[in-house]
């Protein structure tokens, strides 16, 4: 008999994984998905604002104010706690929306990480992730 495979563990985290402008966007989901040796971060970034003073918010790429992105996760250690961040350089592949282009998209950015993460879970339980070395 065939042992089933466990679920993969998904821990919420709140900083943003990715975009040298996060910590200017009002908007950052960060989720750490681990299966067996593998730790995937997943990172959605938005609604960047460069200037607090126009309370405008900017686009973070070619005529999006959203994104999700996925990375390999590596091994960092900050006054000796140990974490997984995003490896900005091992970018893995999936096949759901990433990106959206209205100021009002926030609720579809939420949901579009939550499918990105329910994805790549799915391709880590079936073994068909693939990754890209940037």
């Amino acid at each position: 008999m065939k042992k089933e495979a466990r679920a993969p563990k998904i821990t919420y985290r709140g900083w943003a994984g990715h975009f040298c402008c996060a910590r200017m966007c009002q908007f950052r989901l960060n989720t750490l998905i681990e299966y067996k040796k593998k730790k995937i971060v997943v990172s959605t970034v938005g609604l960047l604002m460069l200037d607090d003073r126009t309370k405008k918010y900017d686009t973070i790429g070619c005529e999006r104010y959203f994104e999700t992105m996925a990375f390999e996760a590596k091994k960092e250690v900050i006054e000796d706690v140990i974490f997984w961040d995003a490896d900005v350089s091992k970018q893995v592949n999936f096949d759901s929306p990433w990106c959206w282009s209205k100021v009002t998209d926030e609720m579809n950015a939420q949901n579009g990480h939550e499918k990105v993460v329910e994805e790549i879970c799915d391709k880590l339980i079936s073994r068909t992730l693939q990754s890209n070395e940037l």
